[in-house]
């Protein structure tokens, strides 16, 4: 007996719906994507191996140029609010509405709390001249930061990004600035450089 072949049909899908979904999430992505605002200072880090991954969010990070300024920043438009007004409360300074979401929107900065004012009325925040936070001994104000930006966000994981050719005493003085407030635990943000290899 011989077999009947069945004609095979192709299937015909139309695209025209998927096309549509992927061009409509793509757009919704580009969208509500928030984009992160310029740092003031390039800092180039030091290259290590360690492989730590730091979380998306909940993170503070103190900043250290070349120069050795200091530079001070969390993430979070509320965290930074509440900070803020905590910094005012202890500095006796009054911040318009207005200056309170300038603050809001910076992801970090390095100004005295006095001249914090003008940092916030400059239009060109990145190019205003910002001579670092003061961390020595007689005006230590980033121990102000550090305290209150962790009463806003207890949460906060502390990183040091340091830049490789910052000097030695500054980092010191960072990290004795975070001894005595009983923090023992934070991360140092370095490039990621190839691991050696083991014969």
């Amino acid at each position: 007996m011989t077999k009947v072949k069945i004609p095979r049909k192709s299937i015909a899908l139309d695209m025209t719906a998927m096309c549509d979904m992927a061009f409509l999430l793509l757009t919704f992505f580009i969208l509500t994507a928030k984009f992160k605002p310029a740092d003031p200072v390039q800092v180039d880090t030091p290259a290590s191996i360690s492989d730590v991954k730091l979380p998306d969010k909940d993170i503070m990070t103190i900043s250290i140029d070349r120069q050795s300024r200091v530079f001070f920043g969390i993430d979070g438009q509320f965290d930074r609010e509440k900070m803020l007004e905590f910094v005012a409360g202890k500095y006796k300074v009054g911040f318009t509405p207005e200056e309170i979401k300038q603050f809001s929107l910076m992801s970090s900065f390095g100004v005295p709390v006095g001249n914090l004012r003008e940092l916030l009325a400059a239009k060109d925040k990145v190019q205003f001249p910002q001579m670092g936070i003061p961390c020595d001994s007689a005006a230590n104000e980033l121990t102000d930061w550090i305290a209150y930006a962790r009463y806003a966000n207890p949460k906060l994981r502390i990183t040091i990004k340091g830049d490789e050719n910052a000097g030695y005493e500054v980092v010191d003085k960072v990290i004795k600035t975070l001894q005595e407030q009983n923090i023992n635990k934070f991360n140092l943000i370095t490039d990621l450089k190839a691991k050696p290899k083991i014969l």
